[in-house]
């Protein structure tokens, strides 16, 4: 391990790319530079190291052209008499984030990236990986190609394919358990986790850590090992350590995959290509990965990931149908900031906004709740710190009883009681204490964001956040606009929400906003299936092998039954009897006889105790059930899974349509990014409205025509308009979809 051997160099990267000579200096050799197709630099240091750097920003990926120049280079050091090692970085402190995804859209071109890391492997000279910043997927199959890999302590590896329904592609599923063992391999790869040097180290991963200069590191490394033999450095021809428990353990790691993946194909795949390396030679282990990679490849999941990760990318360029957009808006800067009720979900948000560095002025009333919230938080700051290694944010807040504690803050996150006439009275406060231009931002799941705007001075600085629980760790945000929302406000609070590493989603301001209005009808079909002969178990099993955490009623259970009933009491629904537009009560009269879910340990299912979390079958709750259809006139029939996915799946899908066709959400990506990150939608399923492709829109308009036509009583079964128009433009693909939107006669 190397630590303080080296004298650190400010901007080293930038010396690198931009001057040769400048790094020449500061190694102390003489050196020959050339560059090739401006995607690699190669220069002599120290007299006999030849150096290339991947240049190709913002991470090094391994496009085409990258391979191609490396390839070139690498003949070039080989070439060369002078030359006796070779170490290879990257450029910016990033050695290489991976293959470039991009290439997986279309038909790939240029060197195969299998034969390329060969190549570097069976090198006469030694090659040394100066690894900075990230060595992932590719980037990492191409360190384990090297003969020695030295990383900076703050670097970054993992092999994560597996998050894009593929495998390690490039030797990874053979090269990495030949140097850390079967165990280790299996679960970095089946997870697509991220490791620490730190880490690497320990796992022999990496052979050197350095918190100093990495390239410098590298080369001395490679000039000590200059001429030496490298048959024990090539890891393919190692023998895989093979425990004497192998065949138990990759049992228990199948099953343990199955269980985790919920129906998705790729970590199976992973360990079925371990096993290979465990069992087969390297050549042999290698036509198994390639294998198994092409079946990956062309797979509907694979499809459905990848979609899923450039849809997260895509959200962040959000835009309004009154013109506003991502690349004209700015977002102000904000430095201060507090926080209006410190219940759950204000917890949560103040200590997201402290990890994110700002510092927040966290505001409750009710002096015994604020110091508990003022523990709590403490408690949750340090947890956070202790994973990531760092200090604990501790300073960054201060509490307060007084509302008046606010008037100096850029921004205000109110996260009082979701209830209108509170929240009403709070920004009223608001308005007039806070100095002029704060912006006013609301901690709502579907309240009217105009109605609070209009409690104010300046309803251009009011925008919705609604974060989803626990509010620190939950990737997803929704951002929300109202009538009057500003431009600077809506960017503002994207802004925020990246700063707390949050995926922030813009959307229309309606009743339950894009998440909420969507799960409605999902929920009234499991419901309605009840009446109509299901059980919860029948409902919830057929959503959870779809690939579902937990389906309605188990996930109705744990977050409290007592919740929906309020708001639908709230909203006056619970009064409601069967008329022209159908409503269940089952879920109010299970509320009124005291089962709040696990809480009260009796809900849909019964528990062992209040807060049990094992589920089991409920004798009562089925006997209910019959009573409940007897009197009501309902005759049990036999219910399958495939009604339930469509029964509740294509509601939800169908409301999806209508929402794009209000233009609350500016197109099918940010419905899907919604779902995936904050619903438990599976994420090889890619989202509802991208499942809706894969399935056929002339199906799901077809089967809600069936299901409309046998319950007229049920409006969101009718099919959306929308739907009705891209069908009958001949079903477009996802990405056009939003061209029939803004023109409802295009015929693409």
């Amino acid at each position: 391990m190397i630590f303080g051997r080296y004298p650190s160099r400010d901007k080293q990267d930038k010396a690198i790319a931009v001057s040769a000579k400048k790094f020449r200096s500061a190694v102390g050799s003489d050196t020959s530079n050339g560059l090739f197709g401006n995607m690699a630099l190669y220069s002599r240091v120290s007299g006999s190291v030849g150096l290339i750097t991947l240049q190709n920003p913002p991470v090094n990926a391994l496009s085409a052209v990258v391979r191609q120049s490396l390839i070139d280079l690498m003949d070039r050091a080989l070439s060369e008499p002078e030359v006796k090692s070779v170490v290879i970085c990257g450029q910016n402190g990033k050695f290489c984030g991976g293959a470039d995804i991009k290439e997986f859209r279309s038909d790939m071109t240029g060197p195969p990236l299998v034969p390329m890391i060969d190549r570097l492997e069976l090198s006469s000279k030694p090659v040394v990986a100066a690894i900075e910043g990230v060595a992932l997927g590719g980037g990492l199959e191409l360190a384990l190609g090297c003969h020695y890999r030295v990383a900076h302590s703050k670097t970054r590896l993992g092999l994560p394919e597996v998050t894009l329904g593929l495998l390690p592609g490039a030797g990874g599923t053979q090269r990495l358990p030949r140097l850390v063992g079967i165990p280790a391999a299996l679960e970095l790869i089946t997870t697509g986790r991220h490791v620490t040097a730190a880490e690497a180290l320990q796992l022999g991963l990496v052979d050197f850590v350095t918190d100093h200069n990495t390239i410098e590191a590298a080369v001395k490394l490679a000039l000590s090992v200059a001429g030496k033999s490298l048959d024990s450095r090539r890891i393919s021809t190692c023998k895989c350590p093979r425990p004497p428990y192998a065949d138990a353990l990759f049992e228990e790691a199948m099953q343990r995959v199955r269980r985790s993946a919920r129906g998705a194909i790729a970590p199976v795949a992973c360990v079925q290509a371990v096993h290979a390396a465990a069992t087969l030679p390297f050549a042999r282990g290698m036509e198994q990965e390639k294998q198994l990679m092409a079946t990956l490849f062309t797979s509907g999941q694979a499809r459905a990931l990848q979609y899923q990760f450039f849809a997260q990318r895509a959200v962040s360029r959000w835009s309004t149908p009154s013109g506003a957009r991502w690349d004209t808006s700015k977002p102000r800067p904000v430095h201060k900031v507090a926080v209006i009720g410190l219940g759950t979900m204000g917890r949560g948000i103040t200590v997201a906004l402290a990890q994110a560095g700002l510092s927040v002025v966290a505001v409750e009333t009710h002096e015994k709740q604020l110091m508990e919230a003022k523990r709590v938080v403490s408690g949750m700051l340090e947890r956070g710190a202790k994973r990531l290694g760092a200090p604990p944010a501790l300073d960054k807040i201060n509490y307060s009883c007084e509302i008046q504690a606010v008037a100096d803050v850029d921004l205000v996150i109110e996260a009082v009681f979701e209830d209108m006439v509170v929240k009403k009275t709070v920004f009223r406060q608001l308005s007039a204490i806070c100095k002029p231009g704060t912006f006013l931002f609301t901690n709502t799941s579907g309240l009217d964001i105009d109605e609070l705007a209009a409690q104010t001075r300046n309803p251009e600085l009011v925008v919705g956040m609604h974060f989803f629980a626990p509010a620190h760790v939950m990737k997803l945000l929704e951002v929300v606009y109202g009538r009057r929302s500003s431009s600077q406000a809506v960017a503002t609070a994207m802004k925020i929400g990246k700063n707390m590493d949050k995926i922030s989603v813009a959307v229309g301001n309606c009743s339950g906003f894009v998440g909420n209005r969507m799960l409605r009808p999902y929920l009234d079909q499991a419901f309605f299936l009840l009446e109509e002969g299901a059980t919860p178990e029948l409902v919830d099993q057929a959503l959870e092998e779809f690939g579902f955490a937990m389906g309605v009623f188990r996930m109705s259970d744990l977050s409290g039954l007592d919740i929906g009933w309020k708001v639908r009491k709230a909203k006056e629904m619970v009064s409601k009897t069967h008329q022209d537009c159908r409503y269940s009560p089952l879920g109010d009269l299970l509320c009124e006889r005291g089962r709040f879910g696990q809480k009260t340990g009796r809900g849909w299912y019964q528990y062992d105790k209040p807060g049990g979390r094992v589920a089991k079958p409920d004798p009562w709750l089925h006997s209910f059930l019959e009573k409940y259809r007897a009197q009501r006139g309902f005759v049990a029939r036999r219910i399958d899974h495939q009604e339930v996915l469509e029964r509740c799946l294509y509601a939800l899908i169908n409301e999806g349509f209508r929402i794009l066709e209000d233009r609350i959400a500016s197109g099918p990506e940010d419905i899907d990014v919604i779902y995936v990150l904050g619903y438990s939608w599976p994420r090889h399923r890619g989202g509802p409205m991208f499942y809706a492709q894969m399935v056929g829109l002339s199906r799901i308009l077809e089967k809600l025509e069936y299901y409309h036509q046998l319950h007229l009583d049920i409006p969101s079964l009718q099919p959306c308009s929308l739907l009705r128009k891209l069908v009958a433009n001949g079903r477009p693909p996802i990405h056009k979809w939003v061209e029939v939107i803004k023109n409802p006669h295009s015929h693409l």
